[in-house]
């Protein structure tokens, strides 16, 4: 616009000069001249505008914006027309409790109240991004710091509005999941009807006052040991049963060998026994007497 607006006044500098006796007037011609091709550049580049990959162009005329707007690549527009580009990519919006590692610097986590009445800290980034149809109504009702109107402060209070319903232990363990698809369909709701996409919500830390998180670990710790307890009376009662089968076993091997023994097996197992004995190279005597039981006696002694 400013190279459009040089060139007019150029173009009317130079008719004053070639219709007055200036002695400059000699260039008149060459001024006009330059003030057309400046004109020309002017023009050009107000009634053409370039949109980048992954950015929008919305259009305002005298400060009233349009419903129509530019896509990425060469554009043709109206060259009072005010141009100003959102970009349509994926965006990221993060409220820790770390220093400099949120959008805002210090402290931004959030503090919400549970069900239990404690205060939880609970560091979150939102990924949502712009409808590109949506843009004309966003600048209308929102305006360009919409990161700030509308993402920020909703999550915010959503999250607060949610972590009532659940106490702070759930929050830390069990109902985490829970409580971020909860959070998630309630903002998304919020999100859409202001032409934004929430894309994703990702609960980063959830940190808990020092005496519940010392209550947790204590009870983790009695579970652990609850659990070994288990163990250690499981293998017990498999020792246990193990040394009944094998009394059992005994037991009964006593009761098979006292029914099957009789007078004949026990003479056979004497035979037996004699007949090592008397093989054995070692030097003996064995007396017969009248009793079933032979007595042997060394022949070293």
């Amino acid at each position: 616009m400013f190279v459009l607006i040089l060139g007019l006044i150029v173009f009317f500098i130079a008719r004053a000069l070639h219709n007055s006796a200036s002695p400059f007037s000699k260039y008149a011609q060459a001024i006009k001249t330059s003030g057309i091709v400046l004109m020309i550049l002017g023009a050009l580049n107000t009634c053409v505008k370039q949109i980048d990959a992954g950015e929008i162009g919305v259009q305002s005329l005298f400060g009233k914006v349009q419903d129509e707007v530019l896509t990425s690549g060469l554009n043709f527009v109206n060259p009072l027309m005010d141009i100003k580009t959102i970009d349509v990519r994926t965006q990221n919006y993060t409220m820790s409790g770390v220093h400099n590692e949120g959008d805002i610097t210090g402290d931004d986590a959030i503090r919400v109240l549970t069900a239990d009445g404690l205060e939880v800290v609970i560091d979150l980034t939102v990924l949502y991004r712009v409808q590109a149809n949506q843009a004309p109504k966003i600048v209308k009702e929102i305006g360009y710091d919409f990161k700030n109107v509308v993402i920020r402060p909703i999550t915010r209070t959503k999250i607060r509005d949610n972590a009532v319903y659940y106490t702070a232990v759930d929050l830390y363990s069990v109902k985490r999941d829970e409580f971020q698809a909860r959070i998630f369909k309630t903002i998304e709701a919020n999100l859409k009807a202001r032409g934004l996409v929430l894309e994703q919500l990702l609960v980063r830390n959830i940190t808990l006052p020092v005496s519940v998180k010392g209550s947790i670990e204590e009870k983790i710790k009695a579970e652990q040991d609850a659990q070994k307890m288990q163990y250690v009376l499981q293998k017990e009662k498999q020792e246990a049963e193990r040394k009944r089968v094998e009394a059992q076993g005994i037991a009964d091997y006593q009761r098979i060998i006292s029914q099957g023994l009789g007078d004949k097996q026990l003479q056979y197992e004497q035979i037996q026994v004699m007949k090592g004995l008397i093989t054995s190279p070692n030097a003996k005597v064995i007396i017969m007497g009248g009793g079933k039981t032979p007595v042997i006696l060394d022949g070293k002694n």
